[in-house]
């Protein structure tokens, strides 16, 4: 079963000769539980791509299915929502809340929600991403691995069908960026979450299921890593 289906996505940027054209007609689709990395050079528009997954902005034409769910038909509001509940979203700036704590940042999402988060899926979360000492702790108070920890805690909580990871490796050095990789692969194993990936590393894209090429706005599936 397909998590996510991309059919037919442009986006174009300005007008006449001025216009740009980020994405051409690119489509494409994930399995449920699927972990793929997307790579390509900077400007190709793999972050653009990224943004339309996410429907963090609107494609010139085509149409992005989440489960089913056609995204871009969807009313601001209830797109807001549906954006919340089904889609976790990790950084390479970590973008976490300077003033609140470990914990609180992790279930911040489910709060924002108007609900309570699960305590026992909490304390999982906690141990899976070794950070069950420093729950306490403030964004300051943590080396740059561990607040990645903390971003991929918080895009976790409210158990997602699809994680979208923009460079989260971008800002960590060696040690910690192989641990936050075989972190999101265990939350696609555990937790049957698809994951998109956008990397510059050749070596990070080959621990992934599959590889996407971006390239001037064009995509080549270079199919599965591994069987």
């Amino acid at each position: 079963m397909n998590l996510l289906e991309v059919k037919s996505i442009c986006k174009t940027y300005g007008s006449g000769e001025a216009a740009v054209h980020a994405l051409n007609d690119i489509s494409f689709t994930v399995p449920k539980g699927e972990f793929v990395a997307v790579v390509g050079e900077s400007g190709s528009g793999k972050s653009t791509l990224l943004n339309m997954l996410g429907a963090l902005d609107t494609p010139t034409s085509g149409k992005v299915f989440i489960d089913g769910n056609d995204t871009f038909k969807m009313k601001e509001n209830q797109l807001t929502v549906f954006r919340r509940r089904n889609i976790g979203f990790i950084f390479q700036a970590f973008n976490l809340i300077p003033e609140l704590t470990v914990e609180q940042n992790i279930i911040f999402p489910v709060l924002l929600d108007y609900q309570r988060p699960n305590e026992k899926y909490l304390e999982e979360l906690l141990t899976v991403l070794n950070l069950k000492e420093r729950r306490h702790y403030l964004p300051s108070q943590l080396s740059g691995g561990q607040q990645q920890r903390v971003a991929i805690g918080r895009a976790l909580i409210t158990r997602p069908s699809l994680i979208l990871a923009d460079e989260p490796t971008g800002n960590l050095d060696s040690q910690n960026s192989s641990e936050v990789i075989a972190l999101l692969k265990e939350a696609s194993r555990k937790y049957e979450q698809t994951i998109v990936m956008i990397t510059h590393s050749k070596s990070i894209a080959q621990t992934a299921d599959r590889v996407l090429l971006v390239s001037d706005g064009t995509l080549t599936d270079f199919g599965r890593c591994r069987e």
